[in-house]
């Protein structure tokens, strides 16, 4: 019995002991403001931005390119994994449009490459005349050639992922799979494109 009134008698002096030192750590305490870990960057002064751009269309054109050669080798192994069942047709069909819109997108950015290097050549005065390079024209009409039919090409694709679309709804609606709301978007998106290309 001794041994549990002096239980007690520690439990309530620790507990008394807690209680007071808590009500002096809030009236005592402050807030620490921890050091930044990032540094003050007003200082610091800001890259230039002549140069920063001058720099983006090649970095633009080397990502673009890696990016179509991604697409390409993610639809290239499409078709099997189609077969096998891993994924779907839809999958099928908008990694191969992946690949069109890359390659629309590159060409339309080696063109506009091009046209600026001409622009600059142009620019260069040889006695008092401006230089005329039928090579950098010959490249400049072989580009919009092929970002002409690089364009077409991804239209078209689009055209015939739409149509595609339009008549998979229609079949899922048949067989009570899918929702008029599904179908009627199927039918905007595609009547979307056809207006965009006429």
């Amino acid at each position: 019995m001794l041994r549990d009134v002096a239980l007690l008698a520690v439990i309530a002096a620790t507990t008394a002991f807690a209680q007071d030192n808590g009500t002096k750590q809030e009236t005592d305490s402050f807030d620490v403001e921890p050091p930044l870990l990032v540094p003050n960057r007003a200082d610091a002064e800001l890259p230039d931005t002549a140069s920063s751009e001058a720099g983006t269309p090649d970095v633009d054109l080397a990502k673009l390119e890696k990016d179509f050669e991604r697409a390409k080798r993610n639809a290239a192994g499409a078709e099997h994994l189609y077969r096998i069942g891993v994924i779907s047709q839809v999958e099928l069909e908008q990694r191969a449009l992946r690949v069109l819109r890359l390659e629309a997108d590159l060409a339309n950015s080696r063109l506009e490459r091009a046209k600026e290097q001409a622009a600059a050549v142009s620019s260069v005065m040889v006695n008092g005349q401006a230089v005329n390079d039928e090579r950098t024209k010959a490249d400049l009409a072989q580009l919009t050639q092929a970002a002409q039919a690089a364009a077409a090409k991804r239209e078209r694709a689009e055209l015939d992922v739409a149509e595609a679309n339009l008549h998979r709804q229609q079949e899922l609606l048949a067989v009570g799979s899918a929702r008029k709301s599904d179908v009627a978007r199927a039918e905007q998106q595609l009547a979307e494109l056809k207006g965009q290309k006429n």
